[in-house]
């Protein structure tokens, strides 16, 4: 019991003053305004026309193995970027995050080819996250069954095409979901299906976690943040507003919505 307790305070990521910016190309410069040249003389050193978005402000925080964590905040407010970011897939414009083992975003390391049919893209999401072909061929039947896209028809054999965008996303968590997962980052898969697969996602967060895993979880769904998770972080306007346990968070931030 003691060497479990242990291994639940081994951090899995560390996000250490992390700034991330988009540069936006195309952005109105105001071309013939004296106003605008005046302000492009002033900008030196900045790319002419490149407008810069300061997504993610300053974030510091360390994730723990067995962590669910939950990313709430308005729209816009650097979530998903955030994750992007852990992901390896944005670099930091300042700002480091360090990580142990390989973060998986959902639907990025499952990536899906929409011409091809649902049973290929089992087979590709698999090896995508370093599954054997083996590994596949066992777990291809659950991976099938927990997404549940055969239930009103042989979908799995039709080009992916012709899902709805919720039966992908369905396909795209169950393939994800098939692997343990050192950290495992999910942007709103739990949002899309009914109540049954949202519970079967549910609780196959707590058991990847049981394994030892990290899942990050961005929902505007509060309920799926609280049945899930154990920690939550709030951003907003890029900025950590709070970072704590799950209904000490969600209650400071219902409020500030209103909701």
């Amino acid at each position: 019991m003691a060497e479990q307790k242990q291994d639940a305070r081994v951090p899995t990521v560390v996000a250490d003053d992390l700034h991330i910016v988009y540069r936006v190309n195309g952005a109105k410069t105001g071309k013939g305004s004296a106003t605008a040249a005046l302000s492009r003389i002033i900008k030196r050193g900045e790319e002419r026309g490149v407008r810069k978005v300061h997504a993610v402000r300053g974030v510091s925080f360390v994730a723990y193995r067995g962590e669910a964590i939950g990313l709430i905040g308005s729209n816009g407010s650097g979530k998903s970027t955030l994750l992007r970011a852990i992901a390896g897939l944005l670099p930091a414009e300042q700002g480091k995050v360090y990580t142990d083992g390989q973060p998986s975003l959902l639907g990025v390391n499952a990536a899906l080819m929409n011409d091809l049919t649902g049973e290929r893209n089992v087979i590709l999401g698999g090896l995508a996250m370093g599954m054997s072909r083996e590994e596949i061929k066992e777990r291809y039947q659950d991976i099938v069954d927990f997404s549940g896209i055969n239930e009103k028809g042989d979908f799995i054999t039709l080009p992916m095409r012709t899902y709805s965008s919720g039966m992908a996303a369905r396909l795209r968590f169950s393939i994800a979901a098939a692997k343990d997962h050192d950290v495992l980052m999910i942007d709103e898969a739990l949002a899309t299906g009914d109540r049954k697969f949202q519970k079967r996602s549910e609780d196959r967060i707590r058991e990847l976690r049981k394994e030892a895993g990290t899942v990050f979880l961005v929902s505007h769904n509060n309920k799926s943040i609280r049945d899930t998770c154990n920690r939550v972080l709030w951003l907003e306007r890029g900025e950590l507003r709070m970072d704590g346990p799950t209904d000490e968070v969600l209650k400071e931030y219902e409020k500030f919505t209103g909701k």
